[in-house]
C-alpha cells in the first residue's frame, strides 16, 4: 500500500448528509458515530462492509488502518450511504489502485461517485418547484 500521512481525512456527501472519515495506522476496524461497525443495524453494517469486501476481495490485502467516521445532516440512511462513499474513496486513496476503482464503479457506481441530484429550486411567483397554479377563466 503506498505510504499515506499518519492521519488523512475524506469526505462522502449523500443528499444533506456529509460523512468525514479519518484514517490511521491499525488493524482495519471501522467506528461510525464512536460504534465499531459490528454494532450497528444488519442494513448499516452491510452497507459499511461493502468496500472493504471488495477490497480484499479485489487486493487481497488486509487493512493497516483504522477509520473513524463522522457522519452529520440529511437522514440516517444517507448518512450511511456517505460513510459509504467516504470509505470507498479513502480504500482508493490508500491503495492508489486502478483494478480497484474499476471493482468499485462495476459494483455500484455510488461507491465513487457522489449522487449529483438536488432538491429543485422554486419558480418565480410560485411556491412550488414544477407544478403551477390553475388558473380560472370563469
Amino acid at each position: 500500500m503506498a505510504d499515506i500521512l499518519l492521519s488523512r481525512i475524506m469526505t462522502g456527501k449523500r443528499k444533506e448528509a456529509v460523512a468525514k472519515i479519518r484514517m490511521k495506522a491499525g488493524k482495519g476496524e471501522v467506528y461510525y458515530k464512536g460504534l465499531p461497525a459490528n454494532e450497528l443495524p444488519l442494513f448499516h453494517k452491510l452497507a459499511l462492509a461493502e468496500p472493504l469486501r471488495i477490497f480484499q476481495h479485489e487486493l487481497g490485502e488486509d487493512l493497516r488502518y483504522d477509520f473513524y467516521i463522522r457522519a452529520s445532516g440529511g437522514g440516517k440512511e444517507a448518512q450511511i450511504q456517505a460513510a459509504r462513499l467516504a470509505l470507498a474513496k479513502a480504500l482508493i486513496e490508500i491503495t492508489g489502485s486502478e483494478t480497484l476503482k474499476k471493482a468499485f464503479i462495476a459494483y455500484d457506481r455510488n461507491m465513487v461517485v457522489p449522487d449529483a441530484r438536488r432538491k429543485e429550486a422554486s419558480k418565480p411567483g410560485d411556491s412550488a418547484p414544477r407544478a403551477k397554479r390553475q388558473k380560472s377563466y370563469r
